[in-house]
């Protein structure tokens, strides 16, 4: 059994479909944690050109408050609960995710308070949300982006998923990570670039 976390800015695609793979490939063979990473804070000294990158920020700002705030209330135990919950609802249907609405629903169905959504305006969190990237850069040993994984300690980018494996080999794949992960030899592996991430 490996202790496994996964380190995700709830904005990010790729980090929901490895997040998805990962909680229903592991069963009970493995510990499963999700951590918060946040894209803003990693951008947030750079001048990003063009509109839609400003935009992935400004949602990763506001949404990673909103999970920092049910965190401090509630503890890090919602923070799947939340994830899943406004993963269904950010990366299927509406990148966008301005309905305040939106967000208080999936609060609601993650059994949380809806008033944590008057969190995505409050800068009160920003320090709990730099925080918790923070931990995940340390995790990795250096700056990365979403998704960052640890196995067992072991710290490394990725795994960027497309789209989650079918049937036996998501268990297939998720063996083979835990086995290269905790190889004390093992460093890096790297592909071109292949998105974006099937959603649906």
């Amino acid at each position: 059994m490996a202790d496994i976390a996964l380190y995700v800015d709830p904005v990010c695609p790729f980090a929901w479909v490895t997040a998805r793979w990962l909680l229903t490939s592991a069963g009970d063979r493995h510990t499963i944690t999700l951590e918060q990473l946040s894209l803003a804070v990693l951008d947030q000294e750079r001048s990003p050109d063009d509109a839609g990158h400003r935009a992935m920020l400004t949602r990763s700002r506001r949404i990673g408050r909103v999970f920092a705030a049910a965190v401090r209330s509630t503890g890090h135990g919602s923070f799947t609960p939340l994830y899943l919950s406004m993963g269904a609802r950010l990366h299927p249907r509406d990148p966008g995710l301005e309905d305040e609405s939106a967000v208080a629903d999936a609060l609601t169905e993650a059994g949380l308070d809806r008033a944590l959504v008057l969190a995505l305006d409050d800068p009160a969190y920003d320090a709990d949300v730099a925080e918790a990237h923070r931990a995940s850069q340390t995790a990795l040993g250096g700056p990365g982006g979403s998704p960052i994984i640890t196995v067992d300690g072991h710290g490394f980018s990725g795994p960027v998923l497309t789209a989650p494996p079918d049937g036996h080999r998501a268990t297939e794949l998720l063996d083979a990570l835990v086995t290269v992960a905790t190889a004390p030899e093992f460093a890096a592996l790297q592909r071109p670039y292949a998105g974006p991430p099937a959603l649906g």
